[in-house]
């Protein structure tokens, strides 16, 4: 082999360990970089299991939220067809008490409706029966002949007032 061709492999040779210890620094720079990423994916892990164990809570929280809603909307039908039955029993209760109110006059779906309707419905039938009754007073006619009054003798004069009492004394 010649010199130069000793050199040239010598050059070659040179080269090649140049690129080995850039390969090198950069598979130590890669490795480095893998276990960062790896470090941090155990990280993310744990955090996506902690996310997992909070979504589990969370939809545990929402059954029993929806649970509890359905319990609550069963006691709200119920207490709903109670006050219904209340309301209804107060009603007849009114209806009762105040015969004199047409039944068609109280209505109402609470318990204030129920007591305004009445107070609206006595306040019609007073004023109806005041209206009849005065209809009635100024139609009455009083029952028999109307009393006798003497007849108003003051604008007769002295001569007609003894003719009168002549005339009268005779029919006596």
């Amino acid at each position: 082999m010649t010199d130069e061709e000793v050199q040239a492999l010598q050059n070659e040779l040179e080269t090649t360990k140049t690129e080995l210890e850039t390969a090198t620094a950069e598979k130590e720079s890669l490795t480095n970089e893998v276990e960062a990423k790896a470090a941090t994916i155990v990280v993310l892990e744990q955090s996506v299991g902690e996310k997992d164990g909070e979504i589990a809570t969370l939809k545990q929280s929402v059954e029993d939220s929806n649970r509890r809603a359905g319990e609550s909307e069963e006691k709200f039908t119920s207490l709903n067809g109670s006050l219904e039955t209340t309301i209804n029993a107060y009603r007849e209760v009114l209806l009762a008490a105040n015969q004199n109110i047409p039944e068609e006059l109280i209505t109402g779906t609470t318990i204030d409706e129920l007591n305004a309707s009445v107070a609206k419905a006595a306040t019609l039938v007073s004023q109806v029966r005041e209206s009849i009754e005065a209809e009635i007073a100024a139609g009455r006619v009083p029952a028999g002949a109307p009393p006798r009054t003497p007849p108003d003798l003051s604008a007769l004069s002295p001569r007609e007032k003894i003719e009168y009492a002549v005339k009268e004394g005779g029919k006596k």
